[in-house]
């Protein structure tokens, strides 16, 4: 017998993930849409699955709205485009136009930070073929505060590449420029998703992940998913440690950590999830 709606929400109020509080951080400036990536990426997907266990989702698609200054921070395709204004001119009107863009664009990195600094811990999205400073200064961020950062690396292949690749293999000329081209972007696979060395000992060897698992299909068809890139690479490469099991499992137990003197899992404490009531009082314990 399925359990009533005051049982499951009575169940939902014990859980971990009930009022943490979730930062989503990954690249924004150069995706391939930020309309599409704002409407259909994963930061709207975990919204959805994290909202749903009761959690704060920070998502800087959709800002909170700051009391008192309507607006502030908030990004739009028209924010975006402003950019184009930038110059180097060693001028007057060069410091101004600088000056302006730097003032326009301090709101948004200061309440994205700020975001960062609220929330309990944060998950952040960082394929090695995209460019992304913000996300690597929310990431140091957190863990100079000792949050946990749920690092997402996926598999990049380039099978459009590898294609014309062998389409040009008899065409001298055609190779040549190709490996140019490969040398300029540069094109670097990383089937394997391995993150960078530096990010290894920042985040933690427990914190990384390689996919979300959005072909779970009991996720699909709840929240009615369609198919996007970050589907089709699931499907053809299956993340091997998916995020969306582990936030399932967070909401019900605290994650451990490896011990390299013990040689065993030990309890984590930079997870510190507060225990706070719905009306805003401290609740200690019992």
């Amino acid at each position: 017998m399925a359990p009533s709606k005051t049982a499951r929400r009575r169940q939902a109020s014990n859980r971990l993930l009930r009022g943490s509080r979730v930062y989503l951080s990954g690249p924004m400036d150069f995706v391939a849409s930020r309309e599409t990536e704002q409407k259909e990426g994963w930061r709207t997907r975990l919204g959805q699955f994290l909202g749903e266990a009761g959690a704060v989702v920070f998502d800087p698609w959709n800002k909170p709205e700051a009391r008192g200054l309507h607006g502030y921070g908030r990004e739009t395709p028209e924010s975006a485009r402003a950019r184009e204004a930038w110059t180097f001119k060693n001028s007057r009107a060069g410091a101004q136009a600088r000056a302006k863009l730097t003032g326009h664009y301090w709101e948004t990195l200061h309440i994205d930070l700020r975001m960062v600094d609220t929330a309990d811990f944060v998950i952040a999205y960082c394929p090695t073929n995209i460019y992304s400073v913000g996300t690597v200064h929310e990431i140091a961020l957190s863990r100079l505060e000792r949050k946990p950062v749920l690092f997402v690396s996926p598999p990049i292949e380039f099978p459009s590449y590898d294609a014309l690749a062998k389409h040009l293999v008899k065409d001298a000329v055609g190779t040549h420029l190709l490996n140019e081209l490969k040398a300029e972007l540069p094109i670097k696979p990383n089937e394997r998703g391995i993150p960078s060395l530096w990010y290894m000992p920042l985040v933690g060897g427990e914190s990384f992940f390689d996919g979300f698992g959005f072909q779970l299909s009991k996720h699909r068809k709840r929240y009615g998913w369609k198919d996007t890139p970050i589907d089709e690479m699931e499907r053809g490469r299956p993340p091997v440690r998916p995020l969306l099991p582990f936030l399932e499992a967070l909401n019900e137990r605290l994650p451990t950590k490896w011990d390299n003197k013990r040689k065993t899992y030990v309890r984590n404490d930079d997870w510190l999830l507060w225990n706070i009531s719905k009306s805003g009082k401290v609740e200690g314990p019992h």
